[in-house]
């Protein structure tokens, strides 16, 4: 018995390498110390004495001299702004001066901004110190700065206040650093502060929100994401194909404008859209503030929801920005518009950044072609780059070309590192080995982590051992999560313990998942229950299909060869002869004797005796005793005795028993006149 397994899903994992710098906000959130650009040029420079209407439109240099002139005058906030001035442009040591006389004047932007200057140095604590000294006096990004020396030295009670003290002065730093703690610590108020940096433009803080407000969406309509390959329909016995299969959709091609900037989600546009709508929007926001993974993300909403022009907009900003996954998708959509080529290109660019479903994309990609080492060259490219994928797509590959041992080998590393397909792969190939005790472990690793392939052949494994309880569980387990075969099997059982209403619930299921043989016992069971049809009444209406004969046809239409012997029978009895012949000359010309015998009775009928008979010969000869019985018949009328005998031995042979008795006595009366 052959055994099932499943198609492969490419996950999207792997590393990917940054190519393109953030932009300063995430770079003080994410990458560096964020007191390096908590520089506070609030200093009152409309205050200074010799400001005028013309400040604004002066050079840098005339307004570094406009402070210098006041500041040596003594005057504090031209120090404070010559000192935040100097200072931005990493003049430290001319900064320090001006920063200190300052501060000794009370002033709380040069206290901040002199813990900052120290910071750079190399002196953290005594930083601390000054931020503290301008936190007090009521500086929000002193009050962040202290904030974050607080927690990098793992006093987090301390960094909570001071952020806090930040957060609540509107400060947007200081409001998505303590969501960043609280989120760490799982404290439900984290959503609130990210929602307070988001509102103010922070980036990072609109898709830390957007992605926590998708988490809730998904898991209060669906649960975890489950995502994998849909069961292919097949005939039982019938092996599914198992070559990669790449994520599919229906894409357009992309242009290249880039999408504009969006206002942020309004309170009641969020109310109304719902948490996956509004985290849409916080996508929207930070990715047109150049956030590059808000943007893979919000092309993957959109392409799922089918609107494949503005997502291919998005993953191709969010690709030229350096996201190898965004390169990836890319390639996927222009891979289902036709465009292969530039799909390889996007997906070119990915894998060398070391996304592996790329890889494996490029592996599957040149397989098709039948550039059989190159496509192995990606796939173990993929599996360097963490995508077990890799290594069941080579067992995929080696298999294909009959290199068992090799395929059995890559199959091992993909299962023994997780990979449910590959165990079910590893146990089918054992299994053809003869090794049915190697093969079971395999089998029951891969159902337990939920294989839908694995769990039917657990199935068909017990049954083959006459272990009908034990098989049958595990088709039920198998049926319940879609699959087709397992569902007919669950109803034949059904069937044969006579619990018709469960019978008819999984041949329902499964016959809607293309499987013949069970639209066709679906149509039996419901054919059973049909009362007899009365007298046709001359000039009545025609009666509409019944639902029996439409699965009847469903069945005959995929070529089961029994449905097109009932859909002709069918016909027949309804006087469309020609409809009749057409599904007895279908089910014959297939190899069905039923088909064959029913073919000559109408041929017969029409005249066309010396075709009924080669009809007949065919079904007799494939053990159809009233054909046989038939032959001889018509071997009598035209006086060919010995013939008919012939054909009569074979009927008594094949009977039935009503069929071998009037075989027998045929048979005797030829004899009689033979012997006459």
């Amino acid at each position: 018995m052959v055994f099932m397994g499943d198609r492969a899903t490419l996950l999207e994992t792997g590393r990917f390498v940054q190519r393109h710098a953030r932009n300063a906000a995430d770079e003080i959130i994410e990458a560096v110390p964020a007191v390096d650009a908590t520089v506070d040029t609030a200093a009152r420079t409309g205050s200074l004495p010799d400001s005028g209407p013309d400040t604004e439109t002066e050079s840098d240099a005339e307004t570094e001299s406009r402070h210098r002139r006041a500041a040596e005058r003594g005057d504090t906030d031209a120090m404070s702004a010559l000192g935040a001035l100097l200072l931005r442009r990493g003049d430290l040591d001319a900064a320090e001066p001006f920063l200190r006389g300052a501060t000794a004047e009370g002033d709380r932007a040069a206290a901040n901004n002199l813990g900052v200057l120290l910071h750079q140095r190399g002196y953290p604590d005594e930083a601390a110190g000054w931020w503290r000294v301008a936190a007090v006096a009521g500086s929000a990004p002193a009050a962040h700065a202290l904030g974050r020396h607080h927690r990098e030295r793992g006093d987090e009670p301390a960094a909570e206040y001071w952020l806090r003290q930040a957060a609540e002065q509107g400060h947007a730093l200081g409001a998505y650093a303590l969501a960043d703690l609280l989120e760490h610590r799982s404290d439900v108020g984290a959503e609130r502060w990210l929602r307070a940096a988001a509102e103010q433009g922070h980036r990072e803080a609109a898709y830390r929100l957007a992605l926590a407000l998708e988490r809730r969406a998904t898991d209060t309509l669906r649960g975890p994401h489950a995502y994998g390959p849909a069961a292919a329909a097949g005939r039982v016995g019938h092996a599914y194909d198992t070559a990669g299969r790449l994520r599919a959709a229906d894409p357009a091609r992309t242009g290249e404008d880039l999408p504009p900037a969006v206002l942020p989600p309004r309170a009641g546009d969020a109310a109304a859209a719902g948490p996956l709508g509004e985290a849409e929007q916080w996508f929207r926001q930070a990715a047109a503030r150049g956030h590059r993974r808000a943007a893979l993300h919000l092309g993957a909403l959109l392409e799922q929801r089918g609107e494949l022009k503005e997502a291919g907009r998005w993953y191709l900003s969010s690709a030229k920005e350096g996201e190898a996954k965004a390169a990836c998708a890319l390639g996927f959509l222009l891979r289902d518009a036709g465009d292969e080529e530039s799909a390889a290109v996007w997906w070119l660019r990915a894998a060398q950044d070391g996304d592996g479903n790329a890889a494996n994309a490029l592996g599957a990609l040149h397989a098709a072609r039948g550039e059989q080492q190159t496509a192995e060259r990606w796939y173990r490219a993929a599996m360097d780059a963490g995508d077990v994928n890799g290594a069941y797509n080579l067992g995929l590959l080696c298999a294909a070309q009959d290199r068992l041992p090799q395929a059995e080998q890559w199959y091992r590393r993909a299962a023994y590192a997780g990979h449910r397909e590959a165990a079910n792969a590893l146990a089918v190939l054992l299994l053809q080995a003869g090794d049915a005790g190697g093969a079971e472990p395999w089998f029951s690793k891969a159902a337990e982590a939920g294989s839908v392939d694995a769990a039917f052949n657990l199935g068909i494994l017990h049954a083959g051992r006459d272990d009908d309880r034990s098989a049958l569980a595990w088709y039920e387990r198998a049926a319940a999560a879609g699959h087709t075969e397992a569902a007919l099997q669950v109803g034949i059982a059904a069937l044969r313990d006579g619990d018709e209403r469960t019978a008819e619930r999984h041949l329902r299921c499964a016959a809607g998942g293309g499987s013949p043989e069970a639209a066709f016992r679906l149509a039996t069971l419901l054919d059973a229950r049909r009362p007899e049809p009365g007298p046709v009444v001359l000039g009545a209406p025609v009666d509409q299909k019944t639902e029996c004969e439409e699965w009847y046809e469903r069945a005959a239409q995929q070529g089961h060869r029994r449905a097109q012997v009932r859909v002709g029978m069918l016909a027949a009895g309804r006087g469309d002869l020609a409809e009749a012949d057409r599904w007895y000359r279908e089910a014959a010309e297939a190899g069905s004797r039923n088909g064959a015998f029913n073919l000559g009775l109408l041929l017969a009928r029409e005249g066309s005796e010396r075709e009924a008979a080669l009809w007949w010969t065919r079904a007799a000869r494939a053990g159809h005793g009233r054909a046989a019985l038939r032959l001889a018949l018509l071997a009598a009328r035209r006086g060919e005795l010995s013939e008919g005998r012939k054909w009569c031995a074979r009927a008594v042979e094949l009977g039935p028993a009503e069929v071998a008795e009037r075989a027998a006595r045929l048979s005797e009366a030829l004899h009689q006149e033979l012997t006459a």
